[in-house]
């Protein structure tokens, strides 16, 4: 006797869908490794540059997730732990991230417009996740070894948590 067909199609990719993405980046990294941070093609200016570039990022969307909390309290607890995780990716690439989180007595960045309904709120949020991870997956044939460890590995994690936020989200 066959089974009969779901209900409702699961939308977005399985969880098991990231982590094999994200195995096989790391497989793929991984095929580099030995090389040293100096090492031709990934001078010490370009490796510390992208470096920068990948703490800024993820500080930007630090603010973000601290913009839609702020917005909207309700999502605090859920947002929590992944705007934690963001903040270690800030402290990976060598950044430094701020003791508090705005309040909605403070003012957000101005770019950091929320909007008012939560559902676009963590939609946008997921969309800036996404965007990010595909932006590092891209920068890793520009760096040496070690640095696109980090970057595919912080990449995978960003697509874990737009799919998170989506998936919560409906």
């Amino acid at each position: 006797m066959p089974y009969p067909p779901p209900l409702r199609a699961p939308s977005g990719p399985r969880r098991r869908s990231v982590l094999a993405s994200a195995a096989g980046a790391a497989l793929l990294v991984g095929c580099s490794g030995g090389e040293s941070e100096q090492s031709a093609g990934g001078s010490p200016s370009v490796t510390e540059k992208a470096r920068a570039r990948a703490a800024r990022d993820s500080v930007g969307l630090l603010g973000r997730y601290d913009a839609v909390i702020a917005a909207h309290p309700a999502v605090a607890e859920r947002l929590g732990a992944l705007r934690a995780e963001v903040g270690r990716h800030v402290e990976a690439f060598g950044g430094t991230v701020a003791e508090s989180s705005p309040t909605a007595t403070e003012p957000a960045s101005p770019s950091a417009a929320v909007p008012v309904n939560q559902k676009d709120a963590l939609a946008e949020l997921a969309a800036a996740e996404r965007a990010l991870a595909d932006r590092r997956i891209a920068a890793l044939l520009d760096v040496p070894g070690e640095l696109a460890r980090l970057l595919a590995s912080v990449a995978a994690a960003g697509a874990a948590h737009a799919y998170l936020l989506t998936e919560g989200a409906g």
